[in-house]
């Protein structure tokens, strides 16, 4: 149990810097499209709105492919899993905490897998808060109500 803790904590340190280092890509990417625009914020209804949208959906799946791969394949250095069309499918129903076998998994490896399940639901997490922030960017700034002294 020592060492599937330990690779464990490995992969939790791995995946969260590889997420940290994505979403920061992402955000400069971001920002350097704001600097190319006017100080006009982009309607969320508008095709820029939604392709930028869609891009960083696509940027935010392309992170967690990383990460759910990277499981995948410390799944079969361990010999835990032997094939790796099984490595990557127990490693993303693991991720995504959906949980559907274990019997996949040498059980001598099956709470690396549920470690797994809790890194992958705090970097979902992590990159709905992401995208929920970047996403009321777009919303225009309200104007404040002037106040009738009246």
């Amino acid at each position: 149990m020592g060492l599937e803790l330990l690779i464990a904590t490995v992969m939790v340190l791995a995946t969260v810097s590889v997420h940290g280092a994505g979403l920061l890509v992402l955000a400069r990417l971001l920002a350097h499209r704001e600097r190319r625009r006017s100080e006009q914020r982009i309607n969320p209804l508008s095709f820029e709105g939604a392709l930028t949208a869609s891009a960083l959906a696509l940027g935010l799946m392309a992170l967690h492919a990383v990460e759910i791969w990277l499981y995948a394949a410390v799944f079969m250095m361990v010999g835990a899993i032997a094939e790796l069309r099984d490595a990557v499918y127990f490693s993303t129903i693991s991720y995504a905490t959906i949980g559907y076998t274990d019997t996949a998994v040498d059980p001598d490896w099956r709470l690396f897998g549920a470690i797994e399940g809790v890194n992958g639901t705090l970097l979902m997490g992590w990159s709905v808060a992401f995208f929920v922030t970047v996403m009321t960017r777009f919303l225009p700034t309200p104007h404040p109500r002037r106040h009738d002294p009246t």
